[in-house]
């Protein structure tokens, strides 16, 4: 049985000084995706630093947005009336993330944290780059139906699984983050990185950082937001694909503002800046949406397994903005 060393630390400054200044350490949140791996050997810390207790555990209004604390559980940011009103495609991707038992446990920043799903990054008798620097990549020859279609690399092709994190990047969030040297926002654009010919590097964070919060701007685009995933069953699996979506329409009923990004498709969330500016201006109808989809793809790469993303990406992207225009509050408010 491999041996852990267990600490609380009281203080947010506190944890950060602990994993600072140890390599083999690790932060311990809500751990649904830490304790797995922990379970498959995937990952071998020898320590493990607790802040699922720290009081970040609030939704607060801010003079332009919401803060939400890092610790804050997935269920209750889900169900948050806060959320639900100004920033409904958070609470839909939350909601499509996982079983209700995980939602009680998740927390905000472990969500955007979670390591890929990828069969062979969780198999520890196959070599991955991602679990093991220049052992190579099991998928580019093998099983990839979930393989990521833009921004891969030779070195990797596994995709992010986060629906947060998606949602997160669509609506322009500012990821909060504690280090030793004091605090700094990371745009949540800006949080995840592609895998490059270092696909073990998956953040900007440095080893220490601590997230504490995410914030999320207030507009009328944000309130005009949802999500669609689409997945191998009804309930509690990974994006094949998914989109994030929020849309406002001038009174001629073409695209005012837009934003979008997807998820299933990259390593990191992807946004989707192409099929936005072939969109605005235009009438949210399903042949422009489906020329601005493949817009963004033009620089996909699809292999047997994945081409069937294609034509889901171009259905969900539909659903996603046909649900925001035909709405009610289709101009973004209420």
């Amino acid at each position: 049985m491999r041996q852990l060393t267990y600490e609380a630390p009281a203080t947010a400054e506190q944890a950060v000084a602990a994993v600072t200044g140890d390599p083999r350490a690790r932060y311990l949140g809500g751990g649904t995706n830490l304790v797995d791996h922990l379970k498959l050997g995937v990952s071998t810390p020898e320590r493990l630093v607790d802040v699922s207790r720290l009081p970040l555990d609030a939704v607060e209004q801010t003079g332009g947005g919401l803060r939400i604390g890092t610790n804050v559980r997935n269920s209750d940011l889900a169900a948050h009336p806060l959320v639900r009103g100004g920033w409904p495609g958070v609470s839909r991707a939350l909601l499509a993330g996982a079983s209700g038992q995980i939602r009680n446990q998740a927390t905000t920043g472990g969500n955007l944290l979670q390591r890929t799903r990828c069969v062979y990054f969780q198999d520890v008798t196959t070599p991955c780059n991602k679990r093991e620097p220049g052992s190579g990549c099991s998928a580019l020859g093998g099983y990839g139906r979930y393989n990521a279609v833009l921004g891969a690399s030779e070195a990797c092709v596994a995709t992010h699984p986060s629906d947060l994190a998606v949602a997160l990047t669509a609506l322009d969030a500012v990821v909060v983050v504690l280090g030793p040297d004091g605090e700094r926002r990371v745009p949540m654009a800006d949080l995840h990185t592609l895998p490059g010919h270092h696909p073990e590097v998956e953040t900007t964070l440095a080893h220490g950082e601590l997230i504490t919060a995410v914030e999320l701007p207030a507009s009328a685009l944000a309130r005009h937001s949802t999500y669609v995933k689409t997945r191998d069953r009804a309930s509690f699996a990974f994006a094949l694909v998914s989109v994030a979506a929020a849309l406002t329409l001038s009174d001629d009923g073409t695209v005012a503002e837009i934003a979008l990004a997807w998820g299933g498709v990259a390593h990191k969330p992807w946004r989707a800046g192409r099929a936005e500016e072939a969109l605005r201006g235009e009438r949210p109808e399903e042949s422009t949406i489906a020329r601005a989809v493949d817009a963004e793809l033009q620089d996909a790469a699809f292999g047997p397994d994945t081409e069937y993303k294609r034509p889901l990406l171009r259905g969900a992207t539909t659903a996603a903005l046909s649900r925001l225009a035909g709405g009610p509050d289709r101009r973004g408010t209420r």
